[in-house]
């Protein structure tokens, strides 16, 4: 009996002994794991730090790019405003030379005013090529404008030919057939001008390069600016960009390059096309602004006020032709008038006269007047005077 006691004794020993090495075991294993949990969120936090390092994102840091100057305030006085007005941007265009079409002599020149550029350099810039297809939309609406224009002249023109006609004129007649065959080649050529460029712009694959050289101005360069207003930091940033850009400008023409510096209107293009690079090519900023994107509230024009606007052009067309009418029918009524009058004076004469002719050249004077064209030139009026007397 005492030894199966003892045996009992002894295994409930061992499955204490084994419940505590399993609980000393489960303990040090949750410990191993908090240890271990700290440093894996860390690094789970460290990631996206380091991948947005090297993103363009506005929310990265240290990104040496291009596109840091397209995170803007404003656009003022033909600069870009950052941080807060901490730091203002001038654009300059440069528009270049194709260098492979110059001599030996010319590319030396070239690349001696070039290295010229680059040691005259005393603030940092930035290179920026933005690459456009090539939008002819305007060009086209000028040559219809001007195409409409050179129409109504010839319209003008026509009726006076037909004025100068019913008065006989033919010196100007014939001036302004010549002026009229002078707009209609115009016109010829300025249509053919048209159908090439329209056919330019339905190919796509027409491509415009654009290089700028970017300018920034830190206000801290100027020291403490808390003591100036909004306008004073504008016009001290504006000075300081607009001097670096005429000296910039100056430097780039010794290497054949000319610039010039953008406008706010030129700047609001820029950026629009860089951060629409999809829509700017069939939906311009021009677009943008005429369809009143930029109000909170926009509004189409009324159908009826269009409408009205059309009669009212067509009422003035019509106005133009029916006046142009209206003179040549007045100018001829009138001289139909004086031509009757003519005649009966005419006659009249004749009657005084009667007893000085013959019968026969009586009857043939008085057949002679009835039937005269008053349109003849008028230099056979003295010569019918002449005829007369000598008959009498």
């Amino acid at each position: 009996m005492i030894t199966i006691q003892t045996l009992n004794i002894i295994l409930v020993v061992i499955l204490v002994l084994i419940l505590l090495l399993g609980l000393i075991a489960v303990l040090l294993i949750f410990k191993m794991r908090s240890k271990n949990s700290p440093n894996i969120k860390e690094e789970i936090k460290s990631k996206p730090k380091e991948e947005n390092q090297n993103l363009i994102t506005r929310t990265g840091k240290n990104i040496n790019s291009i596109y840091e100057f397209m995170e803007f305030d404003a656009i003022t006085d033909n600069m870009i405003a950052r941080k807060n007005r901490k730091q203002y941007v001038m654009v300059v265009q440069c528009k270049g030379i194709n260098y492979d079409l110059l001599s030996e002599d010319e590319k030396n020149a070239v690349e001696s005013g070039f290295i010229e550029f680059l040691n005259t350099l005393r603030f940092p810039v930035q290179l920026y090529v933005q690459t456009r297809t090539l939008n002819l939309n305007n060009i086209l609406n000028q040559y219809d404008k001007r195409i409409e224009n050179i129409n109504d002249q010839i319209i003008k023109i026509n009726s006076q030919i037909e004025m100068a006609k019913s008065r006989g004129n033919d010196d100007a007649v014939q001036r302004l057939m010549f002026d009229k065959r002078r707009k209609e080649n115009i016109l010829e050529y300025g249509e053919s001008i048209e159908d090439y460029t329209k056919k330019i712009s339905e190919s796509k694959n027409i491509l415009q390069q654009k290089t700028y050289i970017v300018l920034s101005y830190n206000t801290a360069e100027y020291g403490d600016i808390s003591k100036y207003s909004k306008e004073e930091v504008d016009d001290i940033a504006f000075t300081e960009l607009y001097t670096r850009s005429q000296a910039l400008i100056r430097s780039l023409s010794s290497a054949e390059v000319s610039g010039k510096v953008l406008d706010s209107e030129e700047l609001a293009e820029l950026l629009y096309v860089a951060y629409n690079r999809d829509s700017s090519e069939k939906y311009t900023l021009k677009d943008a602004i005429d369809s009143e994107y930029d109000r909170l509230y926009s509004t189409a024009r009324d159908v009826l006020e269009e409408k009205k606007k059309r009669i009212e052009n067509q009422i003035e067309e019509d106005a133009a032709r029916l006046a142009a009418k209206s003179i040549i029918k007045a100018d001829q009524k009138q001289r139909d008038e004086i031509r009757k009058k003519t005649k009966e004076r005419a006659m009249e004469l004749v009657e005084e006269y009667k007893d000085e002719l013959s019968p026969q050249l009586y009857d043939e004077t008085k057949k002679q007047v009835a039937e005269a064209n008053m349109d003849e030139n008028e230099n056979s009026a003295p010569k019918t005077r002449r005829i007369i007397r000598k008959n009498v």
